[in-house]
């Protein structure tokens, strides 16, 4: 735990000029440093369940991985109690499940859950672009041009955490743009899912920046308010990534790309 101290200056025996003076120095000494990070107000068993979750969501931890409280305690530098809280918290989003006797795994994500869940989320992101294109919102185009740059820029770098992140970011965006509560509400039932097989999918393409292209014939067709073919470019995008994990599923391929 950081504790900042800061240092108080008795002013009682200073005069009216010197006080304005003081903190004039003041705030230009602080303008001139770069500004305080805020600090995380989460207990210890949070922060170890957002680490978990992270790694699982981001693909760092794959499904049918094993876990054990001691190896994870181990790594994090923490005690196996916040680790067995946070696997208990997991197990009920299903993002982990429990065997009795058998220990913890990331859950195993078969081809019928992929082929569910991406056409699910199909379903909801073509109906959303189509309230996107109603809108015909200029700010939403700029949004979603600046996403797909910064996307553009983490894969340029092989910055795989980047991109997966921008990657969620963007489609979240889509979802969020449709100014469609009940649409909403649908997505963050699958949402987690659709983020852990999104980062599977990145991880498994060679260009990176691939990725972010990918994403701008999209844009293009959203801007050019060409219904048609945004929902076909959309669910051909959805399809193809798709298809490649329900492939590397049936291959049994465990390895990064």
């Amino acid at each position: 735990m950081f504790v900042i101290v800061l240092s108080s200056v008795d002013c009682r025996q200073s005069t009216d000029k010197q006080i304005i003076e003081s903190d004039n120095s003041v705030v230009k000494q602080m303008s001139q440093q770069q500004p305080l990070k805020q600090l995380k107000n989460q207990s210890l068993h949070e922060q170890t369940l957002d680490v978990i979750r992270g790694a699982i969501l981001n693909g760092e931890m794959k499904p049918g991985q094993t876990l054990t409280e001691s190896k994870l305690a181990s790594e994090l530098g923490v005690s196996r109690a916040p680790v067995r809280e946070a696997l208990r918290i997991l197990n009920i989003e299903g993002l982990v499940e429990t065997v009795p006797y058998h220990g913890t795994t990331v859950r195993s994500l078969s081809t019928h859950d992929i082929e569910e869940l991406y056409s699910m989320r199909s379903a909801l992101e073509t109906f959303a672009v189509k309230q996107i294109i109603a809108q015909a919102n200029p700010e939403h185009i700029r949004k979603l041009r600046g996403l797909y740059s910064g996307m553009e820029q983490a894969g340029k770098a092989k910055d795989i955490k980047q991109v997966n992140h921008i990657d969620r970011v963007f489609h979240d965006e889509l979802i969020s743009m449709s100014n469609h509560s009940l649409l909403e509400s649908l997505w963050q039932m699958v949402a987690m899912r659709v983020r852990q097989v999104m980062a599977l999918t990145n991880r498994r393409n060679s260009d990176l920046t691939q990725v972010a292209r990918n994403h701008i014939p999209i844009i293009e067709a959203i801007e050019a308010g060409n219904v048609e073919e945004a929902l076909a470019l959309l669910e051909q995008h959805i399809a193809s990534a798709g298809d490649l994990i329900v492939e590397d599923w049936l291959n049994g391929d465990d390895e990064d790309a």
